[in-house]
Formats: structure tokens, sequence, C-alpha cells
């Protein structure tokens, strides 16, 4: 659906379903809140998955990443299997130490942390790859919700997941390969959704000096280039529903980018959880790609799902 700078009052209905939404357009985000609450539990057999409309589906295969880097004595290895149908069947998301040894076979890691935070690796992990096999099997990352107690990793999964899942549609069976830990390059990377959603679609690009983000773009723009923060009447009603807007979540989110130069630690806008969700994975990527030194534009074939 695209917004008029007219709004009849079954736009302003539509407006203000997507404001309290989050109003982004996400790689894999859903066009409603409703889809992504039916869809929001992978326990149940029941599971409502929401309908592909733009995106392609994910090709028949196994798909693999790795970290080339240990941090605290572990790395992650990652992998989906995906059928034929474009389901993803089995996630094995794990964090190996140098002899091969899983993290949630650490005992002794496994108790401190669960004393600590509640959970642990031979929790989250698990559930991790649940919810990747569950409502998110077509591709849907923004229904796998982050683990409380295990923010990063769960952050750093779905990150790892969409670059994953990035592969799968283009049927690309080679090893991504993180350079985790890795000092970024100087230099400008951009990252740039080929689907609309609700009329826009995210464009992005992080400027790298002396291994500091100088400078953050992140923009949702129509077919016409216009940015959303330039629509006035869509602005004026998110505020109203979710007192906040494009042209004031936009500026903030890039602002805390510049400030802390790492995307786990940029803050989530209160009213645009889906689209700060997305900032942070699309940050996370472009930050994977300075860590290589890679400045190719990095094309998201993102997924667009119906209510």
């Amino acid at each position: 659906m695209k917004f008029k700078s007219v709004i009849t009052s079954a736009s302003v209905v539509a407006i203000s379903a997507l404001a309290l939404a989050g109003c982004g357009s996400s790689s894999s985000s859903s066009s409603s809140s409703s889809s992504k609450k039916s869809s929001s539990s992978s326990s149940s057999s029941t599971t409502k998955v929401a309908k592909l409309t733009a995106g392609s589906k994910m090709k028949a295969g196994t798909y693999k990443l790795a970290e080339e880097n240990y941090s605290h004595g572990y790395k992650t290895e990652f992998s989906i299997t995906v059928n034929k149908k474009g389901k993803i069947t089995k996630s094995d998301y794990n964090q190996v130490n140098k002899k091969g040894k899983s993290k949630v076979d650490d005992a002794s890691y496994n108790k401190q942390m669960k004393k600590v935070a509640g959970t642990n690796p031979k929790t989250y992990q698990p559930k991790l790859n649940k919810a990747l096999e569950g409502a998110a099997a077509t591709g849907n990352v923004s229904t796998i919700d982050v683990v409380s107690g295990a923010t990063e990793s769960s952050k750093t999964f779905q990150n790892y997941a969409q670059q994953l899942i990035q592969a799968a549609q283009a049927g690309n069976t080679a090893t991504i390969k993180i350079n985790n830990g890795a000092k970024m390059k100087d230099g400008t990377y951009k990252l740039a959704e080929k689907n609309y959603s609700h009329g826009y679609r995210d464009t992005f690009s992080i400027t790298v000096k002396n291994n500091k983000i100088t400078k953050s773009e992140f923009d949702q723009v129509n077919k016409k280039g216009k940015s959303k923060t330039a629509d006035a009447a869509y602005n004026k009603q998110m505020k109203k529903v979710s007192k906040t807007n494009p042209k004031t979540y936009q500026p903030a989110l890039n602002k805390s980018l510049v400030k802390s130069s790492d995307p786990t630690k940029v803050d989530v806008v209160t009213g645009a959880t889906e689209s700060s969700n997305t900032f942070v994975l699309y940050a996370e990527q472009l930050q994977n790609a300075a860590q290589k030194g890679d400045t190719k534009t990095i094309s998201v074939d993102n997924m667009v799902f119906s209510e």
C-alpha cells in the first residue's frame, strides 16, 4: 500500500496500524502487527506463517556461516538447511572452542551465566534455533525474539540468520566468512533493499575512519527517492499514535550508531521498535562488511510478508 499526501479515512486506519507496529520496512518484516503476533510462537504446531508477497524464496540446499576469530575462547558456526518449498527445516547455530567443543557443554560457564543472566547457552541456543525452524522458517527474521539475558547473542543470531537467508535466496552455498573482532577498515559501506513495503524501502550507509563510524545515513525512501521523513501527513499521524515518527527516530538511530560505533549498543526508539530492530540488523551487516573492507553495495532482496 502506497501512502498519498491526501489521506482518506481508510488510509488513516492503515497508517495507525503501521505506526503501532513500528512503521519500518524490514528485510524480513510482516506488514502489520497482527501478522507478527500470529507468527510469534514457534512452539505451536498450529503456528500461522505469513505469506511472502515480495522478495525471492529461498532455494533448496545447505548454507553455512563461520566466524574466523575466537572471542573468550569461542567462535560461532551456523548453518541452515532449506527444503524445496523454500522453508528452513534445520537451523544449527553453535558456539565452539578450538577443540570443536560446544559452549552448551561447558558446565561451569553455563552454571555461572545462569546465575548472573538467568539464561545460558544450553537454553538460548536451542531456543534461537527452534525459532528459526518455526515461525521464521520462511525467512521472517523479525519474528525471532531476543532471549532475555542473552541480548548480544540473540542479535548476532538474527544478523547471521539474515545473511544466511540472503545467501539462500541467491542459492549461494559458499560459506560466509565473518572476520569478527577485526578493526573496521576506512571507507564507505552501503546497503539497499530491493523491495518496497508500504511504499518504502530501506537504504543505509556508514562511513568509517580509524575504526570508528563517523557517519550513519539510514533512510526509508519511496519509488521517487523521497524520504519518509518528508511525508508530513504520515509523520503527523504516526506521531499521534506512537509518539514518534520517521522525522524523529531516523536521526536518533543514526546519532546513536555514530556515538557508539557498535550496532549492539544502539538504543531502540520507543514507538519504532520494528524500524529500530531493522536498523540494528543492517548496521551489524555493514559492520561485518567494514571488518572485511568490502565496499561493494549490499543488495538485500528483502522479504515482505502479508497479514
